[in-house]
């Protein structure tokens, strides 16, 4: 899944559209592909994408259903547009926004109210992995959502683990440690029933071509939340195509 974040621009999003959507079906079925867009963009990715192997959706979605909120995009709205996923509690808008864990979990909600598929993000900052935190941190954050969730409901999301500290700084976690976090987030998901074990798991930070293979192939890492590298066509779709060579040596 390509996070654009605040990028883009209707001339240059034509082109990188199209190329992704001709390299994607180019793929082996197994690889699902898709590119959540600022929304003003929802719209034109709807209109390129339809009919094609790739899904769109919102990077962000409101808290609230609809009324005196300036500025805000309801989950509704973006399911108008043919969405079919959300971002959910990016560490960014955790860190810029100050959204709290209690609010991703309503934002997780509405999303699945609105019938798209939330992709809620965990992950740490720097400072506590390294004091040790990390299961803690990460653990909170997911356990937060899914006390909000019957068994149905969280079976229906998306994982996305991110640490804070390789997002946009050319770090990434080594393969290993990408693993180990994945690996206790799946736990966390198997204690809420069996039928939430297997929800996707995606790794988010700095995925680069040369790095997405081996991230992709380890056992609790079903995929990627990539940002810079999804606005350029060739990088993005060479980390689809590392994610389809994963997909059939499995």
């Amino acid at each position: 899944m390509g996070n654009w974040k605040m990028h883009g621009c209707l001339a240059d999003n034509t082109g990188l559209l199209q190329a992704v959507a001709k390299g994607a079906g180019e793929l082996p079925a197994e690889v699902r592909v898709g590119v959540c867009v600022p929304s003003p963009y929802l719209a034109q990715a709807q209109s390129l994408l339809d009919g094609s192997r790739v899904v769109w959706g919102a990077q962000d979605v409101s808290a609230f259903t609809h009324g005196a909120y300036t500025g805000e995009v309801a989950a509704q709205m973006a399911a108008d547009f043919g969405a079919t996923f959300a971002i959910v509690g990016h560490s960014e808008r955790r860190a810029y926004h100050r959204e709290s864990a209690e609010l991703v979990a309503v934002k997780t909600q509405r999303a699945l109210e609105a019938g798209l598929t939330p992709i809620v993000c965990v992950g740490e900052t720097l400072e506590e992995r390294e004091a040790g935190s990390t299961q803690e941190v990460v653990g909170a954050q997911l356990d937060e959502v899914l006390a909000r969730l019957s068994a149905e409901e969280a079976a229906r999301i998306v994982v996305a683990y991110e640490p804070v500290w390789a997002i946009g700084t050319g770090r990434s976690a080594s393969s290993q440690q990408a693993q180990a976090v994945h690996a206790f987030l799946r736990s966390r998901l198997t204690a809420k029933g069996a039928g939430v074990a297997d929800v996707p798991l995606l790794y988010g930070g700095s995925v680069k071509p040369d790095n997405a293979e081996e991230l992709f192939r380890q056992q609790d890492i079903d995929g990627g939340l990539i940002g810079g590298a999804s606005l350029k066509d060739q990088d993005f779709l060479a980390i689809c195509k590392a994610a389809a060579a994963t997909a059939v040596a499995s």
